[in-house]
C-alpha cells in the first residue's frame, strides 16, 4: 500500500490493468470506513490516499480500529489528483462544495456517495455529468460513465423491490411501503435520535410520506414506466412510512400494491429481471436481515395475498446501500469483474 501524503508512483498501472489509484475524501465516517474495509482487499486497486482534515496524520486504524493489521495508511488533509477514481464519502451538500472548491481533472472518475447529484436537475456541475449509479437499472450507462451519483440507502432498497413491476408497466395503483433502518443510516455524528440510550429498545417513525429518497425513486420508476409518478412527486402514489430501528445496520422494507399477477407470474418476473445481476436474489421464502448484513446483497421475497402483491426487500444500508454499491459501480466503470472485492460474508447469526 502507498503511504498517505505521498504521490503514488507514476508507474502504477491505471485501473483496468492489474491495479490502479484510488483516493477517498471523507475517510473517517461510516461510509469511508466501509470503503476502506472493501478496498484494502480489492484485487485491482491501490489506495493512494485517504483524506480527513480532522484526523490528518493519524493512522486509519486509530479511527477504524478493526483495520489494525490490515493497513498502515494514514489520513491526510491533502488532495492528490493523480488518481484514477475519487470516492466522495462526505455529507449531503459537501460533495458539491468540494468540487466547486477543488479542480478535479476530467481524467479522474468521481463516485459521489452524497445526494448532491442524484436527481436529474442536479446531475451536472460545470463540465461534470453524473450518471445515477443503480446497476440493476443503469448498468450499461454506468459502464461508460465518467462520474457516478451513488443512490441512497432507502432508495436502493425500495427501487429494487419495485423495478421489475415498472419494467413491464405493471405499477397501476398506489404502493404502500413500511421500512426500518439501523442507526448507521443517520451517519456517524451523534444526534438525539442516534444516541444509544434513546435508540436502544426503541422504535420511531420519521419523515412520513415525505422522505427525501422518494424523489430519486420516482425518477427511476418513471424511467421504466413513464408517468407513474406525477411531476409533483411520489407523495400519494408511493406511501412511504420510514422507521428508525433499534439496531445498527440493515434495512428491511415491506411493500404491497394491487396486482393481477399470480404469485408464480410475479416470482418469475422478478427472477427474470434480476437474472443478470449478481447481488440481487429473489425467493418466495421468508427472509431476514442477518442474511444480508455485512454483504452487498439484496434479497427480495415475493408473495401474493388476495389481490395484493406483497414484496419484502432487504439490504445492508452501508454496503449495498452505500459503499459496496459504490465499489460495484467502480468495477463496472473500469471493466473489472462486477463482484471484485465484494464477495463478503453475511452475519449469519
Amino acid at each position: 500500500m502507498t503511504d498517505t501524503g505521498k504521490n503514488i508512483a507514476n508507474s502504477t498501472p491505471p485501473l483496468g490493468g492489474r491495479g490502479g489509484r484510488v483516493g477517498i475524501i471523507g475517510g473517517a465516517g461510516y461510509t469511508g470506513g466501509e470503503m476502506l474495509r472493501i478496498l484494502v482487499n480489492h484485487p485491482n486497486v491501490d489506495i493512494a490516499f485517504v483524506n480527513s482534515s480532522s484526523n490528518a496524520g493519524n493512522y486509519v486504524y486509530d479511527v477504524h480500529t478493526d483495520l489494525f493489521g490490515d493497513t498502515d495508511l494514514k489520513f491526510t488533509n491533502e488532495l492528490h489528483t493523480n488518481v484514477d477514481v475519487l470516492f466522495l464519502c462526505v455529507g449531503h451538500g459537501d460533495a458539491k462544495k468540494f468540487l466547486e472548491a477543488n479542480a478535479i481533472p476530467d481524467t479522474v472518475k468521481i463516485i459521489d456517495l452524497s445526494q448532491d447529484f442524484r436527481l436529474n436537475k442536479n446531475s451536472k456541475l460545470n463540465t461534470k455529468d453524473f450518471t445515477y449509479g443503480l446497476p440493476e437499472l443503469n448498468k450499461d450507462a454506468i459502464k461508460s460513465a465518467q462520474n457516478i451519483a451513488n443512490p441512497g440507502c432507502f432508495a436502493t432498497c425500495l427501487q429494487l423491490g419495485l423495478l421489475p413491476l415498472a419494467s413491464k408497466q405493471l405499477l397501476n395503483s398506489e404502493v404502500h411501503i413500511t421500512a426500518t433502518t439501523g442507526s448507521t443510516g443517520a451517519g456517524q455524528k451523534p444526534t438525539a435520535t442516534t444516541h444509544f440510550t434513546w435508540r436502544n429498545d426503541n422504535l420511531s417513525v420519521y419523515k412520513v410520506f415525505d422522505h427525501q429518497h422518494l424523489n430519486e425513486i420516482g425518477e427511476s420508476l418513471n424511467q421504466l414506466q413513464p408517468g407513474f409518478i406525477p411531476p409533483s412527486g411520489g407523495q400519494g402514489v408511493l406511501n412511504f412510512v420510514p422507521y428508525r430501528g433499534d439496531y445498527t445496520r440493515g434495512i428491511i422494507a415491506s411493500m404491497y400494491t394491487e396486482s393481477e399477477l399470480t404469485e408464480q407470474e410475479a416470482l418469475q418476473l422478478y427472477q427474470d429481471y434480476y437474472a443478470s445481476h449478481p447481488f440481487t436474489h429473489v425467493t418466495d421464502r421468508d427472509i431476514d436481515l442477518k442474511q444480508v448484513v455485512n454483504t452487498n446483497k439484496c434479497f427480495i421475497q415475493v408473495k401474493k395475498h388476495g389481490n395484493k402483491l406483497f414484496i419484502v426487500s432487504i439490504i445492508d444500508n452501508l454496503l449495498k446501500g452505500a459503499s459496496g454499491q459504490a465499489v460495484q459501480n467502480m468495477n463496472l466503470m473500469f471493466g473489472f469483474d462486477e463482484t471484485a472485492g465484494l464477495r463478503l460474508k453475511a452475519t449469519g447469526f
